[in-house]
């Protein structure tokens, strides 16, 4: 998929990224990161940021009826000193990617990092 390493350098240029990952959630690997990892093991924290987003897009409380394909938008978990920004990518081929965004909570603005990083997805997609 042309444009990951530019998609990836793009969103560690958002104020307060601290790593940034292209996960497919549908196996739980990491095709591309750069920065930090939260848990210093990028491969690992690619299989955890997995288990969240399965769990929450096959969560029938969180379902759209109207586009069963890509059911979520974003999930945003907020912790004592850092956002973690997940912004599922929605393909035309038959794929589950998702963006991990780790951003520091006293450097990033959350939302300016959030509508960022879904225009970023948006590229990588057009790209």
């Amino acid at each position: 998929m042309p444009g990951i390493d530019d998609c990836l350098s793009e969103a560690m240029a958002i104020a307060g990224a601290r790593g940034v990952s292209l996960i497919d959630w549908s196996s739980g690997l990491s095709l591309g990161n750069i920065g930090d990892s939260p848990s210093g093991d990028h491969e690992a924290a690619a299989a955890e940021v997995t288990d969240l987003a399965r769990a929450a897009a096959e969560s029938p409380t969180f379902a759209d009826p109207a586009d069963p394909r890509t059911p979520l938008q974003d999930l945003i978990v907020t912790a004592n000193r850092s956002y973690h920004l997940l912004c599922f990518v929605d393909t035309v081929f038959d794929s589950r990617l998702l963006l991990h965004l780790w951003l520091d909570r006293t450097e990033g603005n959350l939302a300016s990092a959030r509508f960022r990083l879904q225009a970023l997805a948006e590229e990588l997609v057009l790209g």
